[in-house]
């Protein structure tokens, strides 16, 4: 007789809640990419110097992943509501500090304090989803929806950057993030309920917050450095040098201290390490593909910044699909592993189509294609994804484990960008001194040149996305939601047998 507990009833109000924790994480995560179209325009006005204009991404990159941990045990010990409408409001502070910027430090400024209020906000977000949603089939739906705007965000915020940039100002790429932060931190703190019994109410660990954080902003740094300054660069390489240290100090440090940042029962659970690690790479694969498609949609086939944004369309409805109409249907019926490992399979089919770009490239007949499949598959490959980040965790660690399906992602990204621009950059240099002597058309060359480092990087993703798929079907192991039933009293009083899966609540 399989062993049964009681359970209480559902938030009534968990569904609207839902709405609101969709609006911040959809905030966040566009946010990434919607300041990447409008650079130029920001560059230009504020005078910023071409050797100064990364760190509009890099702060922000850098504070949001290095301050992710941090911010995960915040949200344990504040509590999830409180972290999450103080991240909002912090976020549109930050936002029209950057919107209002006069001059190049002060942008700045306002990036790095937006990543300090997302790294905040994104793991409250993730685990209030895990505390509020028990039932199984209602956790599979919702963290489809999730996971669509987790993968999917990037994407819109490429299509926005554009609009925006085109028809209005740069400047509105960062006003534009103030009525979503502050409707949703109206609507969270009238709505969520958090379950009583989650906080963590043990005292900071200093040394792991510092360690952690160093570690990480070297880790992201490094890339970042690697990307415009070469791998064998001495600065680049003492980077990655320090963050190792760090983080090996990080690891000793919390499995010594009494009340760890990170305690290490989060990390050494096959499941969750096979999630962080399989997503990760998956990240970094996607974030290189944008980066590519954006630079060939607009350098080469000369698309303007809308154009190229409604051009990533296709990869946001197959990531939509993906997520709520094949992960969430299946997710209570199959095994974790068997929607990861073939969604980045599929995701990795549309990768392999894109290695065969050139020059003359049919949208309709390749890109479009391509970007159905990748998306349908990461979609599909990020539901299950992102509901296991926190699979087992006990409920005073649900946002210290949300926190680390956030880093991986964000080291990802940081990992994808430098790594597979870099290969790029390689094979295009090789390219042009290769074809140079025999070339008549200086301009097609250059064309030629770019469109095959692109497909050179762009086979790297492939593999990164089968290792990414192997990784996932080997570590991840855990049954289907609801391999241990409980019992709960439905809405009629009568007692009835539902499958959730084993998390905070």
């Amino acid at each position: 007789m399989p062993k049964t507990a009681d359970i209480s009833l559902p938030d009534p109000s968990r569904w609207k809640a839902l709405v609101f924790i969709a609006l911040a994480q959809l905030m966040v995560v566009l946010d990434a990419t919607i300041v990447n179209i409008a650079l130029p325009h920001a560059q230009h006005d504020l005078g910023i110097s071409e050797a100064n204009k990364q760190w509009v991404i890099t702060a922000y990159a850098l504070a949001f992943g290095g301050l992710l941990l941090f911010g995960g045990r915040i949200a344990d010990l504040w509590g999830r509501k409180r972290a999450f409408v103080v991240g909002l409001l912090g976020f549109a502070g930050a936002s029209a500090l950057g919107g209002a910027a006069t001059g190049e430090a002060m942008l700045l400024g306002s990036r790095a304090l937006q990543g300090a209020f997302g790294a905040l906000l994104a793991p409250a977000a993730l685990s209030l989803l895990a505390v509020m949603f028990t039932d199984a089939k209602e956790r599979a739906k919702a963290f489809g929806i999730y996971g669509a705007i987790a993968g999917g965000g990037g994407a819109v915020g490429l299509i926005l950057g554009g609009v925006l940039t085109e028809y209005l100002n740069w400047r509105w790429t960062f006003f534009v993030n103030i009525p979503f932060a502050i409707v949703a931190a109206a609507g969270a703190y009238f709505v969520i309920r958090e379950p009583a019994g989650g906080r963590n109410r043990s005292t900071l660990d200093i040394p792991g917050v510092v360690l952690s954080t160093l570690g990480l902003v070297s880790l992201v740094y490094g890339f970042t450095r690697a990307e415009s300054d070469g791998w064998s660069d001495t600065t680049t390489v003492g980077l990655f040098v320090a963050s190792a240290l760090l983080l090996a100090a990080f690891v000793l440090t919390e499995a010594k201290v009494k009340s760890p940042l990170l305690p290490l029962r989060v990390l050494t659970e096959r499941n969750r390490g096979g999630v962080y690690l399989s997503l990760g790479l998956a990240i970094i694969a996607m974030f290189g593909l944008f980066l590519f498609l954006t630079y060939y949609l607009q350098i080469v086939r000369g698309y303007s910044p809308v154009k190229t944004g409604f051009a990533f369309l296709p990869m946001i409805a197959g990531m939509i699909t993906g997520s709520t109409q094949i992960g969430a249907r299946l997710m209570t019926r199959v095994a974790p592993r068997l929607l990861m490992g073939p969604g980045f399979l599929v995701a990795g089919v549309g990768m392999l189509m894109l290695t065969q770009l050139d020059v003359g490239s049919s949208y309709a007949g390749l890109i479009l294609p391509a970007q159905l499949l990748l998306g349908l598959g990461m979609g599909t490959a990020f539901m299950p994804a992102m509901s296991l980040a926190t699979h087992g965790v006990r409920p005073e660690d649900a946002g210290v484990a949300s926190a680390m399906v956030n880093t991986s992602q964000q080291v990802g990204g940081a990992i994808g960008t430098a790594l597979l621009n870099t290969i790029a950059a390689s094979a295009t240099t090789a390219y042009i001194t290769s074809h140079a002597a025999g070339a008549t058309n200086k301009q097609l060359l250059q064309a030629q040149a770019m469109v095959h480092g692109y497909s050179s990087a762009i086979w790297w993703a492939v593999g990164i996305l089968a290792t990414a798929s192997a990784i996932a079907l080997t570590l991840i192991n855990t049954g289907r939601p609801g391999a241990g039933s409980v019992t709960a009293a439905s809405g009629d009083g009568v007692e009835d047998e539902i499958k959730v899966p084993v998390v905070a609540h």
